[in-house]
Formats: structure tokens, sequence, C-alpha cells
């Protein structure tokens, strides 16, 4: 007895039959069999063109695991030039898989009428192309003497690249680092404000800045202080980095130290996070406070990046 050639009905897919070669590709494998007995739970078929796109047949011999399909042969088109594309692209495509049926000389299809491509979707096609008892059924010609034969054609009704799109990757554990900056002549700094040397979180590298006699809204009763990227010309224009940071003042006499924490978007075009107000200038002069000993001062950063955002 034949086995059951009942197909599993799918939304917004049609099967046929057709007299024709598939246009785009095809896919010859011969003794099939040995797949399985490889462990190879898959075939991708090299790049073939349409509709002015790069695509690729995706063929598993004996389901597709990942999807917990066993009993199924599994059938895909995958778009495979994506990193070409600018942010926000997106192909809407409708298509034919095929395969030969040996006996009759023509070709089952399951067609998908219309479905989108893009950064996050570049893979679509059938769990349940065909039943794998009935394809492994000799009489029913899909597979003779060990071999079959698989294709695709591939239809691009519309495109859409609007330029936009973005991933946010949220770190689980993050690292913080910290970075002490020792000044030794606090009141003789003469310009407007001074940068510690770069050091490095998160791949990235980050600045402490102090205004002595403060800035905006702190000016000539403050300190101003302030965190920034050291060198934001590095990052792209759409990248954004989220970090925690704590920037503190030792106190060198009774360990009490002075400390502000924030949250910020640090990005390209705002690099920098901070107070205008962010000590007084007569309490970090005070000798009880133990901020400026010997006039020296010691400020420290603590940095934790706990995500980054990209242009997709």
């Amino acid at each position: 007895m034949a086995a059951d050639l009942s197909f599993p009905q799918q939304d917004g897919v049609s099967r046929s039959v057709s007299d024709t070669t598939p246009a785009h590709c095809i896919v010859k494998i011969q003794l099939f069999s040995q797949l399985a007995k490889n462990n190879i739970e898959s075939y991708t078929s090299s790049d073939f063109e349409a509709g002015g796109y790069k695509w690729k047949l995706v063929v598993h011999p004996n389901g597709y695991k990942n999807k917990g399909i066993t009993d199924h042969i599994s059938l895909y088109l995958v778009l495979a030039e994506s990193n070409s594309f600018n942010p926000g692209w997106e192909i809407r495509a409708f298509f034919r898989l095929f395969l030969l049926d040996q006996n009759k000389d023509n070709f089952i299809t399951l067609q998908e009428n219309g479905r989108r491509f893009h950064g996050m979707k570049l893979e679509w096609g059938f769990n349940k192309f065909i039943p794998l008892a009935a394809f492994m059924d000799p009489s029913n010609g899909y597979l003779v003497n060990d071999n079959c034969v698989f294709g695709a054609e591939v239809y691009v009704c519309r495109e859409k690249l609007s330029g936009k799109g973005e991933c946010l990757s949220m770190i689980k554990d993050p690292i913080t680092y910290k970075s002490t900056w020792r000044i030794d002549n606090f009141s003789g700094i003469t310009d407007e404000s001074a940068d510690s040397k770069p050091f490095t979180s998160a791949g990235q590298k980050w600045k402490i800045q102090v205004y002595p006699k403060g800035k905006g809204s702190g000016l000539d009763s403050y300190v101003s202080m302030y965190l920034t990227l050291a060198e934001p010309e590095t990052l792209l224009p759409k990248t954004k980095l989220y970090a925690e940071f704590t920037i503190r003042i030792l106190d060198q006499l009774n360990r009490n130290h002075y400390f502000g924490t924030a949250n910020y978007w640090f990005s390209a075009s705002n690099p920098t996070c901070g107070w205008p107000r962010y000590v007084s200038q007569g309490y970090i002069v005070s000798s009880a406070a133990g901020l400026l000993v010997k006039n020296i001062c010691l400020i420290e950063a603590e940095v934790k990046v706990h995500g980054v955002a990209n242009a997709l």
C-alpha cells in the first residue's frame, strides 16, 4: 500500500502541480539516504539570483529538528545577502518551492502568497513540506533510486528601505570598572577644565572632567564634575551606551567620600553627563571635609555599561 499523500493545510499556502521546471533554482540530491547516515541535518544550496536579490534553498531531509519536526521534509527559502542593505530594509516576495515527481515528470509545488523578509526574519518556508513516509515511498516518484530533485522560484513584489531600525543588546552581568585620578595641584589648575587620562569600560574609552571654577549654573560657586566619552567620534551615529556611573571625591581623612550617581544614554552626539553643581567651592576646600589635603584631590569613577543600542 502506498504511503498517505494527504498534506496538512497551511494558512496562506497553496499546493499545486506544475509541468514547468523551476525558473530560479534546482537542487538534485543523489544518494539522499546518506544525508541521515552522515548526520547531515540540512543542506543549503549555493546562492541563486531572483528579483535582483540573492537567495538560498535549504533542505532538512529529516525535518527541522529545532522546530520539533521529525516526520516531514522541511524546505525553506533564505535571503542570502542581508548585510548589504540599509537599516530598516524590507522585501516582500511570493515564492514556490518544488519537488519533482519522477514517475509523472511534473512537480508538486507549495506557494507562499507574500512574505516579508527583513533583518530579523531572513527565512520562510514549510516546516511540513511533505510527509517523510510519502516521500520515501518509491511508488510516489519523489525518491527514485535514492535520488530526488527540489527547486525554487522567487518573485519580489515590494521593496521598502526606510533607513530606520535599531537593536538594543542588554548585558546580563555587566562589569564595573573603577579608575582613580590623582590631581596633585588642584588649586593650580588654570584652565577652565581638566581631564583625567582615558580609561576603558565595555570597550569604550572614558574620561573624568572637572571644572574647578564651575560651569553653567555652577559657575563661580561650585565645582562641576562630568563623565564623558573620550573618543565619541569613534561611535557610529546611531550607537548608544546605557551606563550607570558614580563619581566620588575621596575623603582622605575620614573615608566619608563625597559622591554622585547617575544613569545616562551616552552617544556621539551626547557624550557627556554630570553635575554643574557637584560640590560647593567652599566645602571642597574645607579642611574638615578631607577632600583636598595638601592640595591633592583624589577623584574616582565607577562605570558599568548595562546595554548597547546599534542600528540594524
